[in-house]
Protein backbone atom coordinates (compact mmCIF):
# COMPACT_ATOMS: atom_id res chain seq x y z
CA UNK A 1 0.00 0.00 0.00
CA UNK A 2 1.50 3.24 -0.95
CA UNK A 3 0.20 6.50 0.93
CA UNK A 4 1.58 10.51 0.43
CA UNK A 5 1.14 13.19 1.85
CA UNK A 6 1.76 16.77 0.45
CA UNK A 7 1.66 20.28 2.10
CA UNK A 8 0.73 21.82 -1.42
CA UNK A 9 0.35 25.39 -0.18
CA UNK A 10 -2.44 26.39 -1.97
CA UNK A 11 -3.81 23.06 -4.16
CA UNK A 12 -4.90 25.70 -6.93
CA UNK A 13 -1.29 26.94 -7.69
CA UNK A 14 -0.05 23.26 -7.38
CA UNK A 15 -2.40 22.42 -10.05
CA UNK A 16 -0.60 24.30 -12.40
CA UNK A 17 2.76 23.76 -11.63
CA UNK A 18 2.50 19.54 -12.05
CA UNK A 19 0.09 18.10 -9.19
CA UNK A 20 -2.14 16.12 -11.46
CA UNK A 21 1.50 14.47 -13.00
CA UNK A 22 2.74 13.63 -9.78
CA UNK A 23 -0.53 12.02 -8.61
CA UNK A 24 -0.62 9.92 -12.13
CA UNK A 25 3.14 8.91 -11.13
CA UNK A 26 2.79 8.28 -7.60
CA UNK A 27 -0.07 5.95 -8.17
CA UNK A 28 -0.78 6.22 -4.36
CA UNK A 29 -3.79 4.76 -2.68
CA UNK A 30 -4.17 7.57 -0.70
CA UNK A 31 -3.05 11.13 -1.26
CA UNK A 32 -3.46 13.74 2.10
CA UNK A 33 -2.80 17.21 1.47
CA UNK A 34 -2.15 19.80 3.72
CA UNK A 35 -2.71 23.69 3.37
CA UNK A 36 -5.10 23.62 0.05
CA UNK A 37 -6.58 27.29 0.74
CA UNK A 38 -9.97 26.55 -1.15
CA UNK A 39 -13.46 25.46 -0.74
CA UNK A 40 -14.22 22.39 -2.81
CA UNK A 41 -16.99 24.03 -5.33
CA UNK A 42 -13.39 26.81 -6.34
CA UNK A 43 -12.20 24.12 -8.09
CA UNK A 44 -13.11 21.32 -10.80
CA UNK A 45 -10.58 18.38 -9.98
CA UNK A 46 -10.51 15.34 -12.23
CA UNK A 47 -8.71 12.39 -10.45
CA UNK A 48 -10.46 9.01 -11.61
CA UNK A 49 -10.73 6.46 -9.25
CA UNK A 50 -10.51 8.63 -6.08
CA UNK A 51 -13.24 9.63 -3.73
CA UNK A 52 -12.26 13.14 -2.69
CA UNK A 53 -13.09 13.72 0.60
CA UNK A 54 -11.98 17.97 1.91
CA UNK A 55 -11.96 19.84 5.69
CA UNK A 56 -12.13 23.41 4.38
CA UNK A 57 -11.32 26.43 7.15
CA UNK A 58 -13.78 28.78 7.07
CA UNK A 59 -11.51 31.58 6.73
CA UNK A 60 -11.54 31.58 2.84
CA UNK A 61 -7.76 30.66 1.14
CA UNK A 62 -6.10 29.71 4.45
CA UNK A 63 -5.47 26.13 5.59
CA UNK A 64 -7.62 22.86 4.63
CA UNK A 65 -6.92 19.64 4.48
CA UNK A 66 -7.55 16.81 2.18
CA UNK A 67 -7.54 13.03 1.63
CA UNK A 68 -8.18 11.46 -2.05
CA UNK A 69 -8.41 7.71 -1.38
CA UNK A 70 -9.18 4.91 -3.90
CA UNK A 71 -10.69 2.74 -1.29
CA UNK A 72 -13.55 3.69 0.41
CA UNK A 73 -13.25 4.55 4.42
CA UNK A 74 -15.36 3.05 6.44
CA UNK A 75 -16.18 6.38 7.93
CA UNK A 76 -14.76 9.52 7.80
CA UNK A 77 -14.37 12.50 10.12
CA UNK A 78 -13.40 15.84 10.38
CA UNK A 79 -11.67 17.90 13.14
CA UNK A 80 -11.71 16.39 16.41
CA UNK A 81 -14.75 17.44 17.37
CA UNK A 82 -12.97 19.97 20.11
CA UNK A 83 -15.30 24.09 18.88
CA UNK A 84 -11.38 25.57 19.23
CA UNK A 85 -9.90 23.24 16.92
CA UNK A 86 -12.21 22.79 13.98
CA UNK A 87 -12.80 26.08 12.18
CA UNK A 88 -9.77 26.04 10.11
CA UNK A 89 -10.01 22.25 7.89
CA UNK A 90 -6.66 21.15 9.94
CA UNK A 91 -8.03 17.39 10.30
CA UNK A 92 -9.22 14.62 8.37
CA UNK A 93 -9.87 11.24 10.07
CA UNK A 94 -10.19 8.00 7.65
CA UNK A 95 -11.27 4.81 9.06
CA UNK A 96 -10.26 1.75 7.08
CA UNK A 97 -10.26 -2.10 7.86
CA UNK A 98 -7.01 -2.33 9.80
CA UNK A 99 -6.27 1.45 10.62
CA UNK A 100 -7.47 5.04 10.88
CA UNK A 101 -5.57 7.51 8.83
CA UNK A 102 -5.51 10.79 10.54
CA UNK A 103 -3.85 13.97 7.90
CA UNK A 104 -2.87 16.97 9.71
CA UNK A 105 -2.14 20.21 8.98
CA UNK A 106 -0.72 21.84 12.91
CA UNK A 107 -1.11 25.36 13.60
CA UNK A 108 2.58 27.09 13.22
CA UNK A 109 3.21 28.95 16.41
CA UNK A 110 4.09 32.22 14.01
CA UNK A 111 7.00 34.91 14.22
CA UNK A 112 7.71 35.59 18.12
CA UNK A 113 6.11 31.96 18.96
CA UNK A 114 3.20 34.79 19.26
CA UNK A 115 0.64 31.71 19.12
CA UNK A 116 2.41 29.15 20.91
CA UNK A 117 -0.04 28.79 23.57
CA UNK A 118 -2.80 27.59 20.98
CA UNK A 119 -0.58 25.20 20.13
CA UNK A 120 0.64 23.83 22.83
CA UNK A 121 -3.13 23.20 23.44
CA UNK A 122 -3.39 22.05 20.42
CA UNK A 123 -0.99 19.60 20.56
CA UNK A 124 -2.35 17.93 23.23
CA UNK A 125 -5.70 17.51 22.80
CA UNK A 126 -4.43 16.31 19.16
CA UNK A 127 -2.15 13.50 21.54
CA UNK A 128 -5.24 12.80 23.38
CA UNK A 129 -7.14 12.22 20.03
CA UNK A 130 -5.07 9.82 18.58
CA UNK A 131 -4.27 8.08 21.74
CA UNK A 132 -8.28 7.50 22.06
CA UNK A 133 -8.10 6.14 18.31
CA UNK A 134 -5.72 4.03 19.06
CA UNK A 135 -7.45 2.10 21.47
CA UNK A 136 -9.82 0.96 18.83
CA UNK A 137 -6.90 -0.15 15.91
CA UNK A 138 -3.60 1.86 14.87
CA UNK A 139 -3.43 5.34 13.92
CA UNK A 140 -1.18 6.65 10.84
CA UNK A 141 -0.82 10.35 11.71
CA UNK A 142 0.42 11.85 8.45
CA UNK A 143 0.93 15.49 6.87
CA UNK A 144 2.79 19.06 8.26
CA UNK A 145 3.56 18.94 11.82
CA UNK A 146 5.09 22.24 11.73
CA UNK A 147 7.79 21.14 14.01
CA UNK A 148 11.46 20.00 13.12
CA UNK A 149 12.40 17.04 16.20
CA UNK A 150 15.63 17.04 16.44
CA UNK A 151 18.81 18.81 15.73
CA UNK A 152 19.16 16.69 12.39
CA UNK A 153 16.04 17.57 10.96
CA UNK A 154 16.75 21.21 10.47
CA UNK A 155 20.20 22.73 8.28
CA UNK A 156 20.67 25.46 10.98
CA UNK A 157 19.63 23.98 14.09
CA UNK A 158 21.49 26.47 16.52
CA UNK A 159 20.50 30.02 14.51
CA UNK A 160 16.96 28.44 14.53
CA UNK A 161 16.47 27.49 18.42
CA UNK A 162 13.32 28.77 19.74
CA UNK A 163 11.94 29.73 16.38
CA UNK A 164 8.43 28.73 15.88
CA UNK A 165 8.99 24.56 14.69
CA UNK A 166 12.29 24.59 16.18
CA UNK A 167 11.28 25.93 19.95
CA UNK A 168 12.03 23.65 22.76
CA UNK A 169 8.09 23.59 23.85
CA UNK A 170 6.94 21.82 20.16
CA UNK A 171 10.03 19.27 19.91
CA UNK A 172 8.86 18.26 23.61
CA UNK A 173 5.20 17.90 22.65
CA UNK A 174 6.51 15.98 20.05
CA UNK A 175 8.64 13.64 22.55
CA UNK A 176 6.10 13.49 24.30
CA UNK A 177 3.68 11.94 21.57
CA UNK A 178 6.38 9.58 20.18
CA UNK A 179 6.60 7.87 23.97
CA UNK A 180 2.53 7.63 23.92
CA UNK A 181 2.87 4.56 21.22
CA UNK A 182 3.72 6.00 18.48
CA UNK A 183 7.16 6.33 15.94
CA UNK A 184 8.50 8.58 12.99
CA UNK A 185 8.86 6.30 10.51
CA UNK A 186 11.72 8.13 8.82
CA UNK A 187 13.58 8.46 11.99
CA UNK A 188 12.97 4.60 12.69
CA UNK A 189 14.48 3.70 9.15
CA UNK A 190 17.04 6.31 8.78
CA UNK A 191 17.93 7.65 12.39
CA UNK A 192 21.36 8.99 11.21
CA UNK A 193 20.35 10.66 7.95
CA UNK A 194 21.02 13.83 7.65
CA UNK A 195 20.14 16.42 4.61
CA UNK A 196 16.85 14.70 4.79
CA UNK A 197 13.82 17.70 4.63
CA UNK A 198 10.63 18.27 3.38
CA UNK A 199 10.41 22.19 3.48
CA UNK A 200 12.00 24.84 2.35
CA UNK A 201 12.10 28.69 2.66
CA UNK A 202 11.51 30.12 -0.72
CA UNK A 203 14.35 32.94 0.26
CA UNK A 204 18.61 32.65 -0.01
CA UNK A 205 17.63 29.86 -2.67
CA UNK A 206 17.15 27.82 0.33
CA UNK A 207 15.62 24.48 -1.67
CA UNK A 208 18.86 24.74 -4.30
CA UNK A 209 21.09 24.61 -1.35
CA UNK A 210 19.18 21.90 0.54
CA UNK A 211 18.65 24.49 3.58
CA UNK A 212 15.63 23.13 4.62
CA UNK A 213 13.91 21.47 7.66
CA UNK A 214 11.80 18.32 7.79
CA UNK A 215 8.74 19.00 9.14
CA UNK A 216 6.13 16.78 7.32
CA UNK A 217 5.90 13.25 8.42
CA UNK A 218 4.18 9.91 8.81
CA UNK A 219 3.59 8.76 12.45
CA UNK A 220 2.48 5.66 13.01
CA UNK A 221 1.36 3.31 16.33
CA UNK A 222 4.30 1.03 17.35
CA UNK A 223 2.74 -2.03 16.89
CA UNK A 224 1.87 -0.84 12.73
CA UNK A 225 5.84 -0.49 12.35
CA UNK A 226 6.40 -4.08 11.13
CA UNK A 227 4.55 -3.29 8.25
CA UNK A 228 6.63 -0.24 7.13
CA UNK A 229 8.19 -0.96 4.08
CA UNK A 230 10.07 2.49 3.63
CA UNK A 231 9.36 5.98 4.24
CA UNK A 232 10.30 8.04 1.05
CA UNK A 233 11.19 12.07 0.99
CA UNK A 234 10.42 13.45 -2.64
CA UNK A 235 12.68 16.24 -2.61
CA UNK A 236 12.82 15.84 -6.43
CA UNK A 237 9.08 16.91 -7.23
CA UNK A 238 8.64 20.64 -7.20
CA UNK A 239 5.13 22.21 -6.61
CA UNK A 240 5.12 23.76 -3.64
CA UNK A 241 7.68 24.59 -0.93
CA UNK A 242 6.92 21.58 0.54
CA UNK A 243 7.75 18.14 -0.86
CA UNK A 244 5.48 14.63 -1.12
CA UNK A 245 6.17 12.32 1.12
CA UNK A 246 5.39 8.62 0.62
CA UNK A 247 5.04 5.51 2.90
CA UNK A 248 4.86 2.46 1.33
CA UNK A 249 2.85 -0.30 3.92
CA UNK A 250 2.89 -3.88 3.67
CA UNK A 251 -0.62 -5.78 3.52
CA UNK A 252 -1.32 -6.81 7.12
Amino acid sequence: MRLVTWNVNGLRACLGKGFLDFAAAADADVICLQETKLQPHQIALELPGYQLYWNSAEKKGYSGTAVFTRAAPLEVAYGMGLDQHDHEGRLITAEFDGFYLVCCYTPNAQEGLARIDYRMQWEDDLRDYLMELDRAKPVILCGDLNVAHQEIDLKNPRSNRGNAGFSDQEREKMTRLLSSGFTDTFRALYPDKAGAYTWWSYRFNARKNNAGWRIDYFIVSDRLMPRVEDQIIRSDVAGSDHCPVELLLREA
